[in-house]
């Protein structure tokens, strides 16, 4: 592929676990809305692996040396506590195969890993606006050798 699968990816697991936590904390108001949350977390999970997989193969892509290293181990490590927060709150909300109203701590974990999602949101961010990871750069059509690059993605 010309272009990184893993961006392609992390907007699936993004938007269920934000969705999930949106509704356990509207279940404090209106009791039905934890009904979305186990089933968006579960989809966030399951998609989750495929983002990180994917991200896990662009992230051996860079050199040793890259400047964006440190970043890119960051960005990974909050991800993967993101899984491990929605994972543990999927946990406490199932009753065998069923989903059940979460309790206080199911609700604080799943916020836990919204906090960790969003900063590896940022750190991801950082990674391509910053350090040009995953950003082909290509000659513009028509231009000369000394030309700077145009930026494609």
């Amino acid at each position: 592929m010309k272009h990184p699968l893993h961006p392609a990816l992390v907007h699936f697991p993004v938007a269920c676990w934000s969705l999930a936590t949106l509704a356990d904390l509207a279940s404090l108001r209106w009791a039905p809305a934890w009904h979305y949350a186990g089933p968006l977390m579960a989809a966030g999970v399951v998609t989750a692996l495929a983002a990180m997989a994917a991200g896990f193969v662009e992230l051996l892509k860079l050199d040793a040396d890259h400047p964006a290293n440190a970043d890119a181990y960051r960005h990974m490590l909050l991800a993967m506590t993101a899984l491990c927060c929605y994972g543990a709150s999927l946990f406490l909300r199932l009753e065998g195969m069923t989903f059940t109203r979460p309790d206080a701590i199911g609700i604080a974990v799943g916020a836990a890993g919204f906090i960790a999602l969003c900063l590896t949101g940022w750190l991801g961010g950082k990674l391509v606006y910053v350090h040009g990871v995953g950003v082909g750069r290509t000659r513009a059509p028509g231009s000369k050798d000394g030309d700077r690059p145009s930026r494609t993605t």
